[in-house]
């Protein structure tokens, strides 16, 4: 049902909580878009056109522990990717996104709250065709150890390989089929996580500011400080899954292609996807077929 056709949200999805970075306590709603309108973010603190940011990656504008887009009138919103990673999965297509701050609440620190959201709004269907970004042949950007790759599939894959020397951590590799029951299963509850001796620096960077044991899992040497430990034994590289779904969806159009990161992050996600776009023979839109739809 959600393949075919473009969505929207039923009624507005309201929620409000702690920016990670700035510890701004902001509100959003997310609003009913028509057709072909894509992810907009509207910032209601500023007003005007010059509040007006399209979700796209040619708008990002930082990636430092996180995807910012912004404006040519240099205003921007932070910590986007987990908010866009559900609305991929859950096949939201068009959606007014009205944040009064300049950060994108952490709320837990994973996808789960943004889909619980969501699923209270509900979706509505637009009658128009969903068009979907088709990879046809390999696109990568390299940077030392880090790599990330756009290649062909019959439905939108996800697979991320990270390696942490901490025991912590240590060697991880996740590799999905990425349509909604799949990211509710087993990538939505999965916190995003960062370590102890950082948070000093980060805090004297204006960064880290709202970060808590109760939105970030903390690892400090060889321990995991959160009192509850993990949700999951992987719950580290899952959560990079999530947030290269939601650096992916600002390519304006979910995909059909296999996503393979090995110790990247947003830096390499953004470079790709620009990659992408600088490479038009590579993709087309299309109109899902029919025997893609098992796979989508």
């Amino acid at each position: 049902m959600y393949w075919f056709q473009q969505h929207t949200l039923r009624v507005p999805a309201r929620f409000a909580g702690v920016g990670i970075h700035t510890g701004q306590y902001v509100n959003v709603a997310i609003l009913p878009a028509p057709a072909d309108a894509g992810i907009v973010f509207v910032r209601t603190d500023v007003g005007g056109k010059e509040g007006l940011i399209a979700a796209r990656a040619d708008a990002v504008c930082e990636t430092r522990l996180g995807t910012v887009i912004g404006n040519a009138a240099g205003v921007s919103v932070s910590t986007i990717e987990h908010l866009m990673a559900s609305l991929c999965a859950l096949s939201i297509d068009n959606a007014v996104i009205e944040i009064d701050g300049p950060e994108t609440p952490i709320m837990d620190g994973s996808a789960a709250a943004f889909v619980a959201a969501l699923d209270s709004a509900g979706r509505r269907p637009l009658g128009t065709p969903r068009q979907y970004m088709e990879i046809l042949a390999p696109v990568e950007a390299v940077d030392g150890e880090k790599r990330v790759t756009l290649t062909p599939a019959r439905g939108f894959e996800v697979a991320f390989e990270i390696d942490f020397k901490t025991s912590a951590i240590g060697r991880q590799r996740v590799d999905l089929a990425i349509d909604e029951q799949s990211f509710r299963e087993e990538l939505a509850d999965c916190r995003t996580f960062g370590f102890a001796h950082e948070v000093e620096a980060l805090r004297a960077a204006g960064l880290a500011r709202g970060g808590t044991l109760d939105n970030v899992v903390v690892i400090d040497g060889e321990t995991i400080l959160n009192p509850e430990g993990l949700r999951r034994g992987d719950e580290f590289v899952r959560h990079k899954a999530v947030d290269a779904i939601g650096d992916l969806y600002l390519l304006g159009a979910p995909l059909i292609g296999r996503y393979e990161g090995v110790r990247a992050g947003h830096a390499m996600n953004n470079t790709l996807a620009r990659a992408v776009l600088g490479s038009p023979k590579a993709w087309r839109m299309t109109a899902l077929r029919q025997e893609m739809a098992h796979a989508v």
